[in-house]
């Protein structure tokens, strides 16, 4: 598949993700896509994740579960050879336990396969400031 057509499906994952349009996120990734949280991020503990509903219920669920609210913002898309994306971005987050917001530096490398679906997940991200406010 053409790069091109990767950076249109990775865009339209983070459209549905900012829309909470859920099925459609889940739709866009084969069957058997491997994520990783970052190392040091309390969503770490279930790495990696195989398949749509073990991110669903361990990544998504959570994150809605421990937060007030959860955006990505700034979303820039990366081109990149081999069916690869790279996208650097924001978290601008409130946890609910604590009552603190953070907005933290993030960086998704996604790997896409051939039909277009998304196969791997890699987040980097300032999990200091994740830690600091009790996410």
């Amino acid at each position: 598949m053409e790069n091109e057509k990767n950076m249109q499906v990775i865009d339209n994952l983070y459209k549905a993700f900012a829309t909470g349009d859920m099925p459609a996120v889940l739709e866009l990734m084969d069957g058997y896509i491997t994520w990783n949280e970052a190392e040091s991020n309390s969503l770490a503990s279930g790495n990696p994740y195989i398949g749509p509903d073990a991110i669903l219920n361990g990544v998504f669920a959570r994150l809605g579960s421990v937060h007030e609210y959860f955006h990505l913002k700034d979303v820039q898309l990366h081109n990149m050879h081999d069916n690869k994306v790279f996208a650097t971005l924001r978290y601008d987050a409130k946890v609910k336990k604590t009552g603190k917001s953070y907005n933290a530096q993030v960086a998704h490398f996604w790997t896409l396969n051939n039909d277009g679906k998304i196969t791997r997940f890699q987040q980097y991200v300032d999990t200091k400031k994740l830690a600091d406010a009790g996410a």
